[in-house]
C-alpha cells in the first residue's frame, strides 16, 4: 500500500524544540488520516537538528465515501394533503442536491420528517495531503518561532527544503514560496550533497551512507556506546544522565565522541562546580572515578569526524571557563560567609515584600518556630543557618553561576569554620527544587527549607500573588509541594495551621489582605497541592476530598488518613456503611449541638444506638490518639448496625421538641466519632 513520506529540512533547530515538534507531527498526521476517512498506518517520527521526518505506511489512496443523512422539515409540513411535496421538500431537496422523489422518512423524537441521504464520494489522497500538510508545517509548535529573509511564515529556523511524497512520487504543494519534491540533503559539513528519495527505506539508506543518523534512538545508542568506550579508557565511566543524553542527541545528526582533558589542579573546585560548567553549560559528559569522584577529563560529542582541532577547541574553552570560576571562588573565600550578610539589604526579594535581608530576618523567625517542635536541641544551629541560607546569593560565584546558590554557600560556611550541620542546612535549604528531587537529608536543612518556601508563601499570597491558571511565577505551588514533601519524609507532627499563623505575624506590616483572607487562600493552595499528590499515590480521588475537607492541620497525618480510609473503601461492606453514614451527616442541623439526656430515649433503638455508641467510644478516640487510623476507622464500623436500625424504626424531626433535639443530639455524637478522620458525604457512591 502506499506510503506519505515527509522531511522538513531546516538549519539547526534548538535541541529542546525537536522532540515535541515531532510528537505532534505523528499525532496530529494520525489525527488528519482518522477524521478524514483515509485508513492508515501509525505515523513514524524521525529527526535530528536539521530535519523532521514523519513517515505513514499503509495509506489508503483514496478517501473513503460516505452517505450523510441530513434530517428536514415534519412531513406534516413537507406534503400537502393531497400527499405532493410542497416548497418545503422541494427546496429541502435542492439543497441537498437531490430529486424530491429520492427523500425518505424517518421518526425521530419530534415526529416523523423527511430526511435526504447524500452519497460523498471519497477525493485522492494526495489532493487532500497538498491542501493539508502546508498548514500542517505552518502548525508545529515550537517554544519560539522567527521570520528571515522576506519569507513571511514563521518557524523555528529557516527552512531549506521540503521533501514530500506518497506512493514514491511528489505531492504539489509548497509552503512560503519552497516547493517540495523528492530531494534530501546529506551532512551539513561531512557530504552536503543532495540525495533522492522513493520512501523511507530508501531514505535510511542514502542517510547512512551521508553521514546522517536520522533515527533518534539509534543516534542515541551510538552516543552512549562512544562515551562509555572512552571512558573505559580513561580508567573511569560516565554516570547515567538521560537528560543530558537526550539534549545532545538533538544536537548532532553525525555523533562522534572526542575525550578531551583539563588541568586536574581544577579538581580543587567543587565537584558540583566542575559537573555543572561540563553539564549545563559546555554540554559535556564528566567521567568519574566510579567512588563519587571526578577525573580530570572530559567526553564531548561532536557532529564531525574526530580531530586534534575539535579536542583542543574544547579544552580551551573549558579552560577558560573553569579560570574564572577558580577566580571568583579564592576571592569569596577572602571573607567568611557572615561578611555577606549585609550586603543582602541591597537586593530587593520582592517589591512589596522588602529585600533579601528582610527575608532573611523572616526565615529565621520561621526557622525558630518550627527547631521548637521539630528539633529544639538545635534551635541555635537553626538560628544561624537562617542567617547565613541567603549570604552566597550576594557572592561573585553565584552571581556568575546562580545554579549554585544554596550549594556555594555550604562550601562557603565550610571554609568559614560553620558547625559542619548548619554548613550542610544551607547547602540543602533550595531542596526539593523540582519534581523528582529529594527533600533535604538533613533535619536542620528541613528546617531551613520549610522556612524559606513558607516565607515565600505567605510573603507572596499576602501582597496579592495568588496563583491562577497556569500563572505563578514566583513558584508557590511547587513550593507548597515541597513542604508537604518535607513533612512526609521528616513524619513531622507539626500544626501547620498554627506555623501559618505564626509566620503571618512574623510579616509585620508587609502583608496587605487581612490575615484571615491569607490564612484561607495559603491553606487552598496547601489542599490542592496535596491532593495532586496523593492522586499521583493513586489513591482514589474521593477518598482524598473526603479526608482533607477535615481540615489539613497535620500533613502526615492526613496521608495515614487517606490510606486507612482508602482500604476501607475496598470492603464489601463499604458502601452500605456509607449510606448509613451519610444520612447521619445530613440529617444534622443547627439544634445538634448538645449532650444526649438519657433520660428522653424512649426507642428501643435509640437505646441501643447511644449503648453502642458509649462502647466503641472510648477505643475510636484511643486509636484516634495513637494515630491508629485503621484500627479507628474498623471499630467504628461495630456501630452501623444500631445506626440502621435507628433510622428504620426511629423519628427523628418529631413535633416534640425535646424529642427532635434530643436525637439530634444522639446522632451529632455518632457523627463525632468519624468527622476528624472523614466526611462521608463526599463519598462517591456507585450508581445503580
Amino acid at each position: 500500500m502506499p506510503e506519505l513520506f515527509l522531511e522538513i529540512g531546516s538549519e539547526e533547530i534548538p535541541s529542546g524544540y525537536v522532540q515535541p515538534a515531532l510528537e505532534y507531527m505523528r499525532e496530529e498526521l494520525a489525527s488528519f488520516f482518522s477524521r478524514n476517512r483515509i485508513k492508515a498506518g501509525v505515523p513514524e517520527i524521525l529527526g535530528t537538528p536539521r530535519r523532521l521526518v514523519v513517515s505513514v505506511k499503509g495509506v489508503d489512496a483514496l478517501q473513503e465515501d460516505i452517505v450523510e443523512l441530513f434530517h428536514g422539515p415534519n412531513i406534516s409540513v413537507a406534503y400537502d394533503d393531497q400527499g405532493k411535496p410542497t416548497k418545503a421538500a422541494i427546496g429541502f431537496a435542492r439543497g441537498k442536491g437531490l430529486d424530491v422523489s429520492q427523500l425518505s422518512r424517518e421518526k425521530t423524537p419530534k415526529g416523523e420528517v423527511v430526511c435526504a441521504r447524500v452519497e460523498k464520494k471519497g477525493r485522492p489522497t494526495p489532493d487532500h495531503l497538498n491542501e493539508f500538510l502546508p498548514i500542517f508545517i505552518g502548525n508545529i509548535p515550537f517554544a519560539k518561532k522567527m521570520r528571515w529573509a522576506d519569507k513571511t511564515r514563521p518557524f523555528a529556523r529557516p527552512l531549506h527544503w521540503i521533501t514530500a511524497l506518497f506512493d514514491g512520487q511528489p505531492l504539489g504543494f509548497s509552503f512560503d514560496g519552497i516547493a517540495c519534491g523528492d530531494l534530501s540533503q546529506g551532512h551539513r559539513f561531512l557530504k552536503p550533497d543532495k540525495f533522492q528519495v522513493k520512501d523511507l527505506a530508501s531514505y535510511l539508506e542514502k542517510s547512512a551512507n551521508h553521514f546522517l543518523l536520522v533515527d533518534p534512538e539509534v543516534r542515541k545508542q551510538k552516543i552512549l556506546e562512544q562515551v562509555q568506550i572512552l571512558a573505559q579508557e580513561a580508567g573511569g565511566f560516565v554516570e547515567e544522565d538521560p537528560e543530558l543524553l537526550n539534549i545532545v542527541n538533538y544536537l548532532v545528526e553525525f555523533p562522534v565522541a572526542i575525550r578531551g582533558d583539563f588541568d586536574p589542579r581544577f579538581l580543587e573546585l567543587p565537584k558540583e562546580l566542575l559537573v555543572m560548567t561540563m553539564k549545563h553549560h559546555q554540554k559535556y559528559f564528566p567521567v568519574s572515578d566510579g567512588k563519587g569522584n571526578l577525573l580530570p577529563g572530559f567526553i564531548t560529542i561532536s557532529n564531525m569526524s574526530a580531530g586534534h582541532e575539535i579536542k583542543n577547541g574544547n579544552e580551551r574553552v573549558l579552560r577558560a571557563r573553569l579560570e574564572d570560576a577558580r577566580f571568583f571562588y579564592n576571592e569569596d573565600k577572602k571573607k567568611n560567609l557572615d561578611d555577606f550578610v549585609e550586603s543582602l539589604k541591597g537586593v530587593v526579594f520582592q517589591k512589596k515584600l522588602g529585600t533579601l535581608y528582610e527575608k532573611m530576618e523572616r526565615i529565621c523567625d520561621l526557622a525558630r518556630i518550627l527547631s521548637t517542635h521539630a528539633c529544639p536541641d538545635k534551635e541555635p544551629q537553626a538560628l544561624r543557618a537562617g542567617r547565613l541560607c541567603k549570604a552566597d546569593l550576594v557572592t561573585l560565584m553565584v552571581y556568575e553561576f546562580p545554579e549554585l546558590q544554596g550549594i556555594m554557600g555550604g562550601y562557603y560556611a565550610t571554609h568559614s569554620g560553620e558547625e559542619p550541620t548548619v554548613a550542610q542546612a544551607i547547602q540543602e535549604h533550595y531542596r526539593p527544587a523540582f519534581a523528582g528531587d529529594d527533600p533535604p537529608a538533613s533535619e536542620l536543612g528541613a528546617v531551613i527549607a520549610v522556612a524559606d518556601k513558607l516565607d515565600t508563601i505567605l510573603g507572596c499570597i499576602g501582597v496579592g500573588l495568588i496563583p491562577s491558571g497556569s500563572e505563578d511565577p514566583y513558584g508557590l505551588r511547587r513550593n507548597a509541594l515541597g513542604i508537604i514533601q518535607i513533612f512526609l519524609h521528616r513524619g513531622w507532627q507539626v500544626s501547620l495551621d498554627n506555623l501559618v499563623e505564626e509566620g503571618l505575624r512574623s510579616m509585620g506590616s508587609k502583608i496587605k489582605l487581612d490575615p484571615e483572607t491569607i490564612k484561607n487562600h495559603v491553606m487552598e493552595l496547601f489542599s490542592q497541592r496535596y491532593k495532586t499528590y496523593l492522586d499521583a499515590e493513586g489513591f482514589p480521588y474521593d477518598a482524598i476530598d473526603c479526608v482533607l475537607s477535615t481540615g489539613l492541620d497535620s500533613i502526615v497525618d492526613i496521608r495515614a488518613k487517606v490510606s486507612a480510609f482508602s482500604e476501607l473503601k475496598k470492603q464489601p461492606y463499604f458502601e452500605p456503611l456509607a449510606i448509613a453514614f451519610r444520612r447521619v451527616v445530613s440529617i444534622l442541623n443547627d439544634e445538634a449541638e448538645g449532650e444526649v439526656d438519657t433520660g428522653l430515649l424512649n426507642e428501643p433503638a435509640e437505646k441501643k444506638l447511644f449503648e453502642e455508641y458509649l462502647k466503641v467510644r472510648g477505643p475510636v478516640f484511643r486509636h484516634i490518639q495513637n494515630k491508629e487510623f485503621s484500627q479507628a476507622l474498623e471499630k467504628i464500623v461495630e456501630i452501623k448496625p444500631a445506626v440502621d436500625r435507628f433510622f428504620d424504626e426511629v423519628m427523628v424531626m418529631v413535633d416534640d421538641v425535646s424529642l427532635r433535639k434530643n436525637r439530634l443530639h444522639l446522632l451529632h455524637q455518632i457523627s463525632g466519632l468519624f468527622s476528624g478522620l472523614a466526611d462521608f458525604s463526599r463519598i462517591i457512591l456507585k450508581k445503580g
